[in-house]
C-alpha cells in the first residue's frame, strides 16, 4: 500500500482511520458524528476519539442495542421462513403429491420474489424510512405463515414462496442500511458479522427445531408455530423498534467530506484536526419523544423515482458493486444447491433421514457460521487497523479482501466434500463437515463483500444493496430452476465438481481488486460523487 502524506488525493473509500501526529495513536471516526440528540451516532468531543458506550452518547448503548436487537431478530425469522420448507419434503409429497421439480420450482419462485422486491420497495427506505419497510414485511411474513400451514397445491406452493421473497426482500438491504445508520467503519466488519450470522442461523437453526416438529406434530404446525413468532415479531418491532434514518436539520454549511477534501486540498485536513466540531452546524433541539420516534412514516421531499433505476446504473459503474454482486451472488446459490440437495437425496437410502434427521443434519453448517461469526469479523476488523497502521494511517478498502482467499478455499473444499460424499454414498458426518466448512467460508465471503462495498462507497450504499440482493438471487433463482436438470445430466457428484471449481474461480475476482480497485475508485470518484448528491441517505447534503 501506498504512503500518502495528503488527502487531496483520497478517492472513495480511502479514508485517515488513524491519527499518526498525536502521542499515542487513535482511531478516527467515521462518518462524522454530530451534536444533535437523535443522531444515532456518538456524540464526542473529537472525531479522533474512539468510540465507546459512554452516557455522552446520542442514543444511548440500550436504544441502540433495542434496535439492532430486533433487526436481528426480523433477520432471523425472515430466514426461517424461507428456509424451514425444506424439511417437510417427504411429508409434502406421501400427503399432497408434490415432486422434487415442484420443490426446486418453489424455491426458485422464492428466490425471484427476493429479486424483484427489493427493487420495487427499498426505493421506499429512502423516501418514507426504514420503519414503515419493517412494519409491512412484518405483517405479510405473518399472513404468509398462516397460508403455508393451509395450502394443499404445487400452484399455492410456488404463490406462497413469491410472497415470502416479495415480503423477505428487503431483509438483506435493510438491515445493512440500519447498521450504516448506527454504526462506525471500523466497526462495520463485526456488526456485518451479527447480521450474517443472524441470516445463517434462521437457515441452518431453524430446519433444527423445525424437523422436530413435523415429526412430533405434523408439518402444518410447524408453519403455524412460525406464525405465532412471526406476529410476535411484528408487535415487537410496532412498539419497540425506532426509525434509525438520521435527517439532520442544518443551520449552516455541512461537515467537510471526504469529497469536500479532494476539493479543498490538504489545509482543509489540518483545520479538521484541530477544531473538528467548529464546521458543523445543526441546529439545536431537544430528543424526540417516544412517541415521535416510533412515527409510522419519517418522509423526505428528495423524489425516490432515482432509486427504481440507479441499482442497475450503479452495478455497471462501479466494479466493488459488481464483485459484491457476483461473489455474495455465487455463494447464496452454492447454498441453495446444499440446502435442495441434502433436503431430497438424504431421504433416500442409504441415508432414510426423517424429517428430524433433516434438520440435524443443518447443524454442521451451523457449527461452521458460529466459529466464523466469533472469529473472522473480529479478525477483519482488526486487520484493516493494523494495515492501516503501516500505511500510515491510510484505510484502504482493499485491506479488506486478504481475507476472503482462505475462505474461497475452505468454500470450494466444503462444497466438493459434501457433492463427491453425496454421489459416493459416503458416511452423513462427511458430508456434515463438508456444509460446516462451506458455512465458515460462507460468513467470511459474504461479511468481507458487503463490508468492503460499505466502506467503498457509503453515500449510495442503498442503491448499491439493491442491485447486490438482484444479481444475488437472480443468480440463485437460475441455478435453483436448473439444477434438477443439472443433477438429472451430470449426476449429484460431477455437479457439485463443477460447483467447486466455480467457487474456487471467483478468488480471481479478488485478486484483480487487490491491484485494481483503487485505480477504478479513482476512475469512478466523479461519478460517485453525482449518484452520492442524489441519495437521501447522506448523513450532510
Amino acid at each position: 500500500m501506498e504512503d500518502h502524506t495528503s488527502l487531496e488525493e483520497f478517492p472513495p473509500g480511502t479514508i485517515l482511520l488513524e491519527d499518526r501526529d498525536t502521542f499515542q495513536s487513535e482511531v478516527i471516526l467515521g462518518p462524522t458524528p454530530s451534536d444533535d440528540p437523535d443522531d444515532p451516532l456518538v456524540n464526542t468531543s473529537s472525531f479522533r476519539r474512539i468510540p465507546k458506550l459512554t452516557k455522552t452518547q446520542n442514543w444511548t448503548p440500550f436504544r441502540k442495542a433495542i434496535n439492532f436487537g430486533l433487526a436481528c431478530i426480523y433477520v432471523l425469522f425472515t430466514m426461517v421462513l424461507i428456509d424451514i420448507n425444506s424439511v417437510a419434503y417427504r411429508e409434502y409429497m406421501a400427503e399432497l403429491g408434490l415432486t422434487y421439480a415442484n420443490f426446486n420450482n418453489a424455491i426458485g419462485a422464492n428466490v425471484a420474489g427476493l429479486a424483484v422486491g427489493c427493487l420495487i420497495l427499498i426505493p421506499c427506505v429512502h423516501k418514507f424510512g426504514r420503519r414503515p419497510l419493517y412494519l409491512i414485511s412484518a405483517i405479510v411474513q405473518f399472513a404468509t405463515a398462516i397460508w403455508w400451514a393451509k395450502f394443499h397445491t404445487a400452484g399455492e406452493l410456488i404463490a406462497i414462496n413469491v410472497i415470502a421473497g416479495l415480503a423477505g426482500s428487503i431483509a438483506e438491504v435493510i438491515v445493512v442500511i440500519t447498521i450504516v445508520d448506527m454504526f462506525f467503519i471500523h466497526q462495520h466488519a463485526r456488526i456485518n458479522g451479527v447480521f450474517i450470522f443472524m441470516q445463517t442461523l434462521g437457515s441452518t437453526g431453524g430446519p433444527i427445531a423445525a424437523g422436530y416438529i413435523v415429526v412430533d406434530l405434523g408439518w402444518r404446525w410447524m408453519w403455524w408455530i412460525i406464525a405465532i413468532m412471526l406476529g410476535v415479531n411484528f408487535l415487537l418491532v410496532l412498539f419497540f423498534f425506532e426509525e434509525s434514518k438520521y435527517v439532520p436539520v442544518m443551520v449552516g454549511r455541512s461537515t467537510s467530506t471526504s469529497s469536500d477534501i479532494v476539493e479543498n486540498g490538504g489545509k482543509e485536513r489540518d483545520q479538521m484536526r484541530k477544531t473538528p466540531c467548529n464546521n458543523l452546524a445543526v441546529a439545536t433541539r431537544s430528543r424526540k419523544s417516544y412517541r415521535q420516534r416510533l412515527t409510522f412514516v419519517t418522509k423526505t421531499d428528495i423524489p425516490m423515482i432515482q432509486h427504481f433505476y440507479q441499482p442497475l446504473v450503479v452495478l455497471f459503474t462501479f466494479p466493488a458493486v459488481a464483485f459484491t454482486a457476483i461473489s455474495y451472488g455465487a455463494i447464496l446459490a452454492w447454498f441453495a444447491a446444499c440446502v435442495s440437495s441434502a433436503s431430497y437425496f438424504l431421504i433416500d437410502p442409504p441415508y432414510n433421514f426423517s424429517a428430524a434427521a433433516i434438520g440435524l443434519f443443518n447443524l454442521g453448517g451451523f457449527v461452521g457460521t458460529l466459529i466464523a461469526t466469533f472469529t473472522a469479523p473480529f479478525l477483519n476488523d482488526w486487520l484493516i487497523v493494523w494495515l492501516a497502521r503501516r500505511n500510515g494511517g491510510i484505510f484502504e478498502p482493499e485491506m479488506r479482501l486478504w481475507m476472503i482467499f482462505p475462505a474461497g478455499v475452505l468454500n470450494s473444499t466444503g462444497l466438493l466434500m459434501f457433492g463427491i460424499g453425496l454421489g459416493r454414498d459416503l458416511a452423513w458426518i462427511i458430508l456434515a463437515i463438508g456444509t460446516g466448512l462451506f458455512g465458515f467460508g460462507f460468513v467470511v465471503t459474504a461479511d468481507v463483500a458487503l463490508t468492503y462495498l460499505t466502506d467503498c462507497y457509503p453515500d449510495i450504499l442503498g442503491d448499491a444493496l439493491v442491485a447486490v440482493v438482484f444479481v444475488r438471487n437472480g443468480l440463485a433463482m437460475l441455478i435453483l430452476f436448473a439444477f434438477t436438470d443439472w443433477v438429472a445430466g451430470m449426476g449429484i457428484q460431477n455437479t457439485f465438481i463443477v460447483i467447486g471449481v466455480l467457487a474456487l474461480a471467483t478468488l480471481a475476482m479478488s485478486a484483480l481488486l487487490m491491484f485494481y480497485g483503487k485505480r477504478a475508485r479513482v476512475k469512478t470518484a466523479l461519478k460517485y460523487k453525482e449518484f452520492a448528491s442524489r441519495q437521501q441517505t447522506q448523513r450532510y447534503v
